[in-house]
């Protein structure tokens, strides 16, 4: 952690609505005048996409079928932890961009499924934004989490995980319902070895839960709306945290345990707005001084 160059992560799993949480933080940067840099945890696959496939089919060929984007050995995890530690020793760091499709493509003159150079960050930035699947990660050999001042888990249960992730496959990326599937499979074990472990780690986690049936996933036609959904938002430490104040100001919510206050999911944007500006004023208000 460093106080002089703060870093805020928001981790969570392909599908889980990570980009919504970045949206919040991107409007509450510009709001408040905060000059962020901002890295994708997809920055730092190990394998472009021709090398995963490969990687892929020899590890299937092998008996191994559960390695996938969330395993540990598919991503660059230990340049990740230098990038947090570097940043937050000096506020200087480098990332590069996974290009996904062709719209990205053009964008940075780089075939989908490459990557892009390594570009330095820009001088003077106030914080470090990272979005992905690995901000968090804690273990032996790897302290992630270690580095970072904020730490945001998204986690919807995951029957509506599945189904953001179903939806958004289909309709970005042009893949069958059963190619999904099959990617879904192939990452349960990493999931519970690799992205479930994090959630312990953060500092904040928002978890979305549907209110209508979705039961069975795999043919659910519709993503659940906000209106059709809680969101459990528990607190690592709640000290600090005014909850008779959220209560008040959001309508329909209530705690559930001394550290978790569920609201309407509609209301989601208002709560982080809520919740997360004193804390972005809080660690750009330390870094200054210092």
């Amino acid at each position: 952690m460093s106080i002089k160059h703060p870093i805020i992560s928001v981790t969570g799993s392909s599908g889980a609505g990570t980009s919504t949480v970045k949206h919040t933080f991107d409007q509450i940067f510009r709001r408040e005048g905060v000059k962020a840099v901002s890295i994708e945890g997809d920055a730092f696959h190990r394998y472009n996409r021709a090398e995963m496939k490969a990687e892929l089919e020899r590890r299937l060929a092998e008996g191994d079928h559960s390695f996938s984007h969330f395993s540990y050995e598919a991503n660059e995890l230990k340049e990740l932890e230098n990038v947090f530690r570097i940043y937050g020793e000096t506020g200087k760091g480098h990332t590069r961009t996974y290009v996904h499709d062709a719209e990205e493509s053009r964008k940075y003159g780089v075939p989908p499924g490459e990557f892009t150079d390594w570009r330095d960050f820009e001088d003077d930035s106030d914080v470090l934004f990272y979005e992905g699947l690995h901000g968090a990660v804690k273990t032996d050999d790897i302290k992630i989490a270690d580095y970072a001042d904020l730490k945001i888990g998204v986690v919807p249960v995951i029957n509506l995980e599945w189904i953001q992730k179903i939806h958004r496959d289909k309709a970005q990326r042009g893949y069958s319902t059963e190619a999904v599937t099959d990617v879904i499979l192939r990452r349960m074990d990493a999931y519970v070895k690799c992205i479930c472990p994090q959630f312990t780690q953060t500092d904040i986690n928002f978890q979305r839960v549907p209110v209508v049936d979705t039961s069975n996933p795999f043919v659910a036609r519709w993503i659940p709306t906000p209106d059709e959904s809680l969101v459990v938002i528990r607190f690592a430490n709640p000290r600090g945290i005014d909850f008779p104040y959220l209560i008040s100001m959001i309508d329909g919510s209530w705690m559930s345990r001394a550290n978790s206050i569920v609201i309407p999911g509609n209301k989601l944007d208002l709560a982080m707005q809520l919740i997360l500006t004193p804390l972005i004023f809080r660690l750009i208000d330390n870094a200054r001084r210092a």
